[in-house]
């Protein structure tokens, strides 16, 4: 896609009074040489791949580590308990936002959307609003082009690696994109769309990248539920007619800045944060003598 700012994409379907995810689908078409059904249908495909991984979540396995498998579980017991702080919906969207990080490490087929470290933000956010408020596939997909056009800009104009640019760029675009594409379910209009993303984005600058043994379970299956969690509150701010106060794009390319700031120990390289803790050690020990 050639989109550069979030700006370009509401100036285009301004213009051609068609909606944001329309845009995103034209692009696409025109990018890839496509049809519209084809397109479409490619999308389809990601969100009963989504699905997929959801339903067929096995709270036995666990990872090669031992750090990751059975919390999903756990947490759709919490669900089913009246006595907790939070409601249904963000309970679920805990629940499978887990299932999804945990499925992941145990080596279970995930939509990387846009980083298999991120993988459980946007499918837990968007399978959670289907099943709530019984809305059609057709619906969810267009959210899900609306999250790929916020994804492409991110990853455009910024990074979505964390070995670039931290964890930042990986939960907190995957948060982004789910706020966006969580405000237009919610018939949201452009601009509450990219100021939700941008209130997803700003909650999320300069996480760093810190992974446990340099696996992609500790901390990061647990901080795909704050991705999660964080894109449906972003979504309400701006519905609730809530604006960030730094314009969305500069809140890409501060993002952008950050990264680069952060010290290469706390990007993927396992040299410090988290990933140098004593508990830390210990796994790394004990699977040093496990493996051996």
């Amino acid at each position: 896609m050639s989109f550069t700012k979030l700006s370009d994409i509401v100036e285009m379907s301004d213009e051609q009074k068609v909606p944001f995810w329309q845009v995103i689908l034209q692009e696409d078409m025109r990018e890839r040489n496509v049809t519209k059904e084809d397109s479409m249908k490619m999308m389809q495909s990601m969100f009963e791949a989504m699905q997929q991984a959801d339903q067929t979540y096995n709270p036995k396995l666990k990872s090669a580590s031992g750090l990751a498998g059975g919390d999903g579980a756990k947490l759709e017991q919490f669900r089913m308990n009246e006595n907790r702080l939070i409601g249904v919906f963000l309970a679920q969207v805990m629940e499978k936002a887990v299932k999804m990080g945990e499925s992941n490490a145990c080596m279970r087929r995930i939509v990387a959307m846009p980083t298999a470290g991120s993988c459980g933000v946007i499918p837990a956010v968007l399978l959670t609003y289907k099943e709530q408020k019984q809305v059609s596939d057709e619906r969810i997909v267009e959210a899900l082009y609306v999250a790929g056009g916020i994804g492409e800009v991110i990853a455009t104009s910024a990074s979505i690696s964390g070995a670039e640019g931290g964890c930042q760029a990986e939960i907190g675009s995957a948060s982004a994109m789910a706020a966006g594409a969580v405000a237009y379910l919610e018939n949201g209009s452009n601009e509450e769309i990219i100021h939700a993303a941008a209130f997803a984005l700003k909650n999320m600058l300069g996480l760093t990248c810190d992974p446990v043994a340099g696996l992609v379970e500790v901390p990061c299956i647990k901080r795909n539920i704050s991705g999660a969690v964080n894109a449906v509150i972003s979504a309400e701010l701006a519905i609730a007619g809530v604006r960030s106060a730094i314009e969305p794009d500069e809140v890409i390319a501060s993002m952008k800045r950050i990264g680069k700031l952060l010290p290469a120990c706390l990007r993927e390289t396992g040299q410090d944060g988290l990933a140098v803790t004593e508990s830390a050690k210990k796994v790394e020990e004990r699977m040093r003598q496990e493996w051996d």
